[in-house]
């Protein structure tokens, strides 16, 4: 019985006290063990559990000091008091009213009978003002970390992660010296070392300097976006968009409803010179989302130049600035800019671990402290103990040092990536980037991106289908993207290998030449 009610769950990787101790209070909790019942002596539980006599003594003892146990002298371990939830009866959930009959119709002794009666869910097709469910984002399969061949979004590599050094800075920030920088309510302010760590150390690295009060966290890029939209946009606003583009910041700016004007790229990025008028133009110069090119350094002052007289905005997402193959990097676009007129997105973590959601904007002061109460109305600000930890990651030198690493390894895996794309499939047409982590593929016209994701998936083998990036993408798509940032290098080629089998594939159903010309 014991061995039943006490199974360990996982994961496997947490010590086994821990994993003692969440199968106790779990039991507890769930009203598997009621208040007073008696628990077996440590020596049994050790033996029916395998565990040593000392794993379960010292799990036993947290548990008391926890007020989860209560321990008795000579008569063992029994449940404490007050311990377990409360929970509504089975019978009456999911009941949202009730009625009272007429006394014609009552029971026994001429009591009123009382009915619970069920009212119509609202229909929220009709009540949804702002959908998104329809929207092309970045997708990947839930069990995506057993494919072999991930060549997706948004993930991280485990055998990159800096996990002692992150490690330490938590332990760091937990220390009670440091509790009053980030345990307090900040209201709507942020970690001031956080701040001052992006001021000193990560903007000059782009060219770029700013003043505190210039500076606020957000929760990833993403929350960037939003904030913008938020405060920005309207349904009469003229945004300018590069197509194809970044799906999620555009998902954001929908939620507002600018007026779209798709702006046509090159072989440079964004075609300067074609720019019709705008209130607002987002832009990925330092590698376009997704085609990768960098925006060279004449076309950034003609856009700055046209921003100026033409009374125009323009919000700088420093997509992936830090991952540089090869030469040195390119100015940021903010960095040039002498009359305010870039708005600055940057993000802390996502070489990291994309999962941690940091980033930031740089704006003109009054726009920051706009956005600052916009912000507040909604998370208030990120977690205080995440930005004094990151501070504490930046001043130790480990962010710069993870960042190398990183870059290192993407160009050992981009330069696999365009062998392997030569030798398995010679019709697949990319331009090689400066930096980042991604390709940006075309097949043939007659392929379709989606399509052959699909075929890919049943040969272990996950990309990006290219219409994900398309505000209106043609049909075939022949665009998809190779990401690099979750696959190791020795699985790059065998993964280019398996998708041109995918690809053949797709040709024969297709009745195309077997070589998917």
């Amino acid at each position: 019985m014991w061995g039943q009610l006490f199974e360990l769950p996982g994961p496997d990787t947490l010590p086994l006290q821990t994993r003692l101790r969440q199968a106790v209070v779990q039991a507890i909790l769930a009203g598997r063990l009621t208040e007073g019942a008696a628990l077996p002596s440590s020596r049994e539980l050790a033996r029916v559990l395998g565990l040593s006599r000392n794993t379960v003594t010292a799990a036993f003892q947290l548990l008391v000091d926890e007020g989860f146990l209560r321990a008795h002298a000579r008569s063992g371990m029994t449940v404490a008091a007050g311990r377990g939830i409360a929970r509504v009866d089975p019978a009456l959930a999911g009941r949202t009213g009730a009625s009272i009959e007429t006394p014609a119709a009552s029971g026994p002794g001429g009591k009123p009978v009382v009915r619970l009666a069920t009212t119509a869910a609202p229909d929220w097709s009709a009540r949804v003002r702002r959908s998104l469910a329809k929207a092309h984002r970045l997708g990947k399969p839930a069990d995506w970390r057993d494919a072999p061949y991930p060549f997706i979004y948004g993930q991280h590599d485990p055998a990159l992660f800096p996990v002692e050094e992150f490690r330490e800075c938590c332990a760091r920030s937990l220390a009670r010296a440091h509790l009053p920088q980030w345990a307090p309510d900040l209201d709507s302010e942020d970690v001031p070392e956080l701040v001052e760590e992006i001021r000193q150390r990560v903007l000059p690295a782009r060219g770029v300097f700013a003043l505190a009060e210039e500076i606020l966290i957000t929760v990833g890029a993403q929350q960037a976006f939003h904030l913008l939209a938020e405060t920005l946009l309207d349904d009469q606003t003229r945004l300018g968009f590069e197509e194809p583009g970044y799906p999620h910041a555009r998902n954001a700016f929908a939620l507002r409803r600018p007026q779209w004007v798709p702006l046509a790229l090159d072989g440079h990025g964004l075609q300067v010179d074609a720019l019709p008028a705008l209130d607002y133009l987002f832009v990925t110069p330092s590698h376009q989302s997704p085609t990768t090119t960098t925006l060279p350094l004449e076309r950034r002052e003609r856009l700055l130049a046209l921003a100026q007289s033409r009374d125009m905005v323009i919000i700088e997402d420093d997509y992936e600035a830090e991952n540089l193959h090869t030469g040195s990097p390119m100015p940021a676009l903010k960095s040039l800019d002498r009359s305010g007129r870039v708005v600055y997105i940057g993000s802390l973590a996502k070489s990291v671990a994309p999962a941690l959601r940091l980033g930031f904007i740089v704006g003109p002061r009054a726009l920051v402290a706009e956005l600052r109460g916009v912000r507040h109305a909604v998370v208030r600000h990120p977690s205080a103990f995440l930005q004094h930890a990151y501070a504490l990651f930046l001043s130790l030198g480990h962010h710069e040092s993870h960042a190398r690493r990183v870059n290192q390894a993407l160009r050992l895996r981009m330069a696999a990536c365009l062998d392997g794309l030569q030798r398995h499939l010679p019709q697949m047409a990319c331009i090689p980037p400066q930096g980042g982590a991604s390709l940006w593929v075309r097949a043939p016209d007659w392929v379709d991106g989606g399509e052959l994701a699909a075929m890919a998936q049943r040969h272990g083998v996950l990309i990006e289908p290219g219409d994900a990036f398309f505000a209106a993408p043609p049909y075939p798509c022949p665009y998809f993207r190779l990401r690099l940032s979750s696959i190791g290098v020795e699985r790059v080629d065998p993964g280019l290998a398996a998708l041109a089998r995918a690809l053949a594939e797709l040709a024969r159903a297709r009745g195309r030449p077997a070589d998917g010309h």
